[in-house]
């Protein structure tokens, strides 16, 4: 089966390739614009691999994807900008990747009959004081960022019905594990702390994410993208609902730092206070499970960023910056 994957330089993208190389009988092409969540570290461990090429550009290059998805048999679309914070400072950027790219890939899928999975986010869901979302649950994004992944979804849902578009999406809560991007909270943590810098944390640390753990969610998106039933979405979560300030606390304790660290900064505009889905359809309809508690899965992510000690020395301005999202050269 020859898949093609784009943004397998990222976080979720570059697990993800590895875990589907592990099968001999896969091979990979992985397109990718090499922007600031990109890393050809990654993916070093089967850059050599005979069943992996690597292309440059942009999925919203329609001339350049439809070369590489007609030599595929499935497209896995992961490239997406999707920091929240630098959707705030400018959100042209996402409308490009998020919408437009998306789009570029679905109406070429459609031509070609191919299948794609989209990897959506529960953000578009929105601020859940107390209910959990389902497939059914209505849209309500609230970030830039969010809105873009929704907007996606919408496009695909029409070209479904109206094209009966060979498309499975998947939405997943917040993914932590090896190779995350630096200005993402848990990296951002670990590696701050390990230089005994101050940790900022916005508002009171009260906002409450459902965190998994990108392995876990891998092995969601692989079940989608196998046995996924055309036109459905499936939401993937742990069931492990826990607040900023108590996750940076854990990390402080398993590092042995002290929680004088934390530093309380101005809150983010539009932060959601908390996600919440439920992920009983992808469990009954496909069989997937998390495998990965947070304990284990946090002090895995951890000594994988201690036994990497040239990621942990190469701190960019943003890293450091309590208040990304306020400075326009982010």
């Amino acid at each position: 089966m020859k898949i093609l994957i784009t943004g397998g330089l990222g976080f979720i993208g570059s697990n993800f390739i590895i875990k589907l190389l592990k099968n001999k009988d896969i091979e990979i092409t992985n397109v990718d614009a090499e922007l600031y969540g990109s890393d050809h570290q990654n993916l070093s461990e089967i850059k050599n691999s005979d069943r992996y090429n690597f292309v440059k550009g942009n999925i919203s290059n329609k001339k350049l994807m439809e070369e590489q998805i007609s030599k595929c048999d499935a497209v896995v679309n992961f490239a997406a900008e999707s920091h929240v914070d630098r959707s705030i400072n400018d959100a042209n950027p996402f409308l490009i990747s998020n919408i437009r790219g998306a789009f570029t890939i679905l109406d070429i899928i459609t031509k070609q009959k191919k299948r794609m999975v989209q990897v959506s986010t529960d953000e578009v869901f929105g601020s859940l004081l107390n209910d959990t979302a389902d497939e059914q649950t209505k849209f309500n994004p609230s970030s830039p960022y969010a809105a873009t992944k929704a907007a996606a979804e919408l496009l695909i849902n029409s070209y479904v019905v109206t094209f009966q578009s060979d498309v499975v999406i998947t939405r997943c809560t917040n993914n932590y594990g090896p190779r995350q991007f630096l200005e993402k909270l848990i990296p951002k943590t670990i590696i701050l702390a390990n230089k005994n810098f101050k940790i900022p944390i916005y508002g009171k640390g009260k906002n409450v994410r459902d965190w998994i753990y990108v392995d876990d969610h891998c092995d969601a998106v692989k079940m989608a993208l196998l046995n996924g039933k055309s036109g459905e979405s499936y939401n993937i979560s742990a069931n492990n609902e826990v607040d900023n300030l108590t996750i940076v606390k854990k990390i402080l304790k398993i590092m042995d730092k002290p929680e004088e660290l934390i530093e309380f900064v101005e809150d983010r505009p539009g932060h959601d206070f908390r996600y919440s889905m439920s992920s009983e359809k992808i469990s009954n309809d496909l069989g997937w499970k998390m495998k990965t508690s947070f304990e284990e899965g946090l002090e895995k992510t951890i000594q994988w960023y201690l036994d990497n000690p040239e990621i942990l020395s190469n701190i960019s301005q943003t890293v450091l910056d309590p208040t990304p999202w306020k400075n326009s050269n982010n």
